[in-house]
Order: C-alpha cells, then sequence, then structure tokens
C-alpha cells in the first residue's frame, strides 16, 4: 500500500507527497516509433549526437551528421527496420521485448510490495526523464537503473547513467540512486547464455562447425583510451565456453555494426564469415551475447544480412541464436541481478 505524507504546517493547497516506494528502472538502448524516415532521422539524430556514441569534435562531427548521414541513412536504416518490424504491435521488437521483461519482473518481485518496474530507452521513448519522473512522483525515494547491458563500455551503459544524472538535476526532491553494474562474468548469466545454445542447437539437425559470438563493436580508440568493454566480451565467452565444455577452436569472439571511417574492435563479424566460408567452413551459429533482447543488430544484421554473406561465399548452414530476450532463462537473470543490486533497500 502507498504511503502518503502531508507536509507539516505546509501552505494550503500544498500537493500531497507519495514516498516509501523502490523504483527499477530497466533501460535499453532505443527505437524509433516508426519505419518512415522521418521517424528514423529523429531517433538517429538523438542517437549518432550523443557524445559518448561519437567522441569526434562537433565542429567535425555535425557538418556530417546533418549534411550527410541523417539525409542519407534513415531510409536505407527504415528499410531495415521494416523487415524485422513487429507488425502485430507496430512497434520494433526491442521495444516488446523490453516492455514484456518489465511485465514479467514485476510478477516475479510480487514478494516486494514496495519495488515497482518500468522501462525506458535511452534514445527515443519511454524516456528515462520522465520514468525517472514518474518513479518520484510515485513515491520512490530510492531508484535502481538498469542498463540492459552485460558488458560495460561508456557507449551503452555509461551514457544511460549520464543521461540519468542530467535528469535528477531538475528535481528538488531527488531519489537516491543505484546503478546496476557490468555483469559479464554472473555464473547466472553465463548459464543462461549455455542453456539457449544447448537448446537450440539440437533443433537445427545440424552440429555448427563454429559458434561466433558477435557483439557490437566500439572504434579500437575507444578501447585504447581504457574502455573495458573488449576484456569483458572476452571474458564472457571464455566462461560460456568452460561452461559448454567446448574446445578453443569451436568458439570464436567477433564484432559487428562498425559505423564510419575508424579502426573498431576486431576481428569484424561480416568479414570472418566470408573469410570462413571462402576457407571451407560450411556450417556456422551466431549468438550475440551482448544483446538482453533481439533488435535490428541481430534480427536484421546477423540473422539477415550475415547469414546472405556467409551462404553466398560457400556457405551451406546458418543460424542465429536468438537472444534471451524475455524467456524463462533472460528472465532468471534480469530477477537474479535486481535482487542482488537491491540488497539493504528491500
Amino acid at each position: 500500500m502507498d504511503r502518503v505524507i502531508l507536509i507539516e504546517n505546509a501552505p494550503s493547497g500544498h500537493p500531497k507527497v507519495q514516498y516509501g516506494k523502490i523504483g527499477v528502472l530497466l533501460i535499453n538502448l532505443g527505437t524509433p516509433d516508426a519505419t518512415d524516415p522521418a521517424s528514423i532521422r529523429r531517433y538517429l539524430a538523438e542517437f549518432l549526437s550523443d557524445r559518448r556514441v561519437i567522441e569526434w569534435s562537433r565542429w567535425l562531427w555535425y557538418p556530417i551528421l546533418y549534411g550527410l548521414v541523417l539525409n542519407t541513412r534513415p531510409r536505407k536504416v527504415g528499410k531495415a527496420y521494416a523487415k524485422i518490424w513487429n507488425k502485430e504491435r507496430d512497434e520494433s521488437y526491442l521495444r516488446t521485448f523490453t516492455r514484456s521483461q518489465a511485465l514479467q519482473l514485476t510478477n516475479r518481485l510480487s514478494d516486494l510490495s514496495s519495488v515497482r518496474i518500468e522501462w525506458a530507452m535511452r534514445y527515443g521513448q519511454p524516456s528515462i526523464r520522465g520514468k525517472i519522473e514518474e518513479l518520484q512522483r510515485s513515491g520512490c525515494e530510492r531508484i535502481l537503473l538498469y542498463p540492459l547491458y552485460p558488458q560495460y563500455a561508456a557507449a551503452t551503459t555509461a551514457t544511460v547513467n549520464d543521461e540519468s544524472f542530467r535528469a535528477l538535476i531538475d528535481l528538488r526532491w531527488q531519489p537516491a540512486i543505484r546503478t546496476v553494474p557490468r555483469y559479464h562474468d554472473d555464473p547466472i548469466y553465463i548459464d543462461a547464455l549455455a542453456r539457449s545454445i544447448e537448446s537450440f542447437i539440437p533443433s537445427l539437425g545440424w552440429e555448427p562447425d563454429m559458434l561466433l559470438t558477435s557483439y557490437h563493436g566500439i572504434p579500437m580508440s575507444y578501447f585504447m583510451k581504457g574502455d573495458p568493454y573488449h576484456c569483458q566480451c572476452q571474458k564472457t565467452t571464455r566462461l560460456l565456453r568452460e561452461r559448454l565444455g567446448w574446445d578453443q577452436d569451436r568458439i570464436m569472439v567477433t564484432f559487428q555494426s562498425r559505423f564510419g571511417p575508424e579502426e573498431w574492435l576486431q576481428p569484424y563479424t561480416d568479414k570472418t564469415l566470408e573469410q570462413m566460408a571462402r576457407n571451407g567452413t560450411k556450417r556456422v551459429a551466431v549468438i550475440n551475447p551482448g544483446f538482453v533482447s533481439d533488435c535490428l543488430e541481430t534480427l536484421e544484421e546477423i540473422a539477415v544480412e550475415a547469414k546472405e554473406i556467409f551462404l553466398h561465399n560457400g556457405g551451406e548452414r546458418f543460424a542465429h541464436v536468438p537472444c534471451l530476450n524475455d524467456g524463462s532463462d533472460g528472465m532468471k537473470v534480469i530477477e537474479h541481478i535486481v535482487r542482488e543490486e537491491l540488497s539493504g533497500w528491500v
């Protein structure tokens, strides 16, 4: 039951203040509202103007962004989104899965009556700012921010935290804040990935010669400045291989989704698949451990584009292992992390 307090000796008409609740805010990267060029342009403008995502000088980057990128990419990106759009709900699957994760987490934490679960997107709607304000108004004096990224990167986890703290600047009564740290080596998370592979591969009717663990890339310059992302991706795959009991030559780390002229973390997923197929590898599966939910980068870039690259260059069998999404193993991870980070608050 919500608690309500009246400010002592407050002027007449002063609003009642809710208090006594704890908020949990699940936050993913973001999604356009639709696949038309205007919606995609609005989304890309917010995403690509983030200084954590593109660290170039604004004097150099903005003329490229507003003069070239936002005038050429929206139509292409919109067509890619249209291929994997959830037409039943008229939204991206990232939005569908993130909403479902929040609803399921609410049910899983039903024993914690003081906890309220919400979800937001770093770019697009619902916004982090709007959800933090909503949680505060509903009586959440403490909020756990959960950036849905197992591996930490400045361009993902840090920018979620940045935006959250910016939202606090405008609040007179600020809630206490905790942020979920990286969990790339958490045993529950590793086990969930392994179980997804163990249940998926038998359904194929064929055995992959190689499993690629494909992570979203970052520019090499970010890594050289001290970003721990590369090391955490490597550790996730090593722990996953050990949990599966596989030899080292059966699983490999690659990086996808590079953008612009800079060198990014290597080996690149697309180039690796091309070379493997040309060298005689016939059967490949790809999993995306860094993505909590399937989205454009997994459903289109891997399941469609990467598959075409592999088959076109001589490969015969290709499969994409779905992300954990809102399945029971994926929800077990999210619940485990939330209960762990709420320790001392509930």
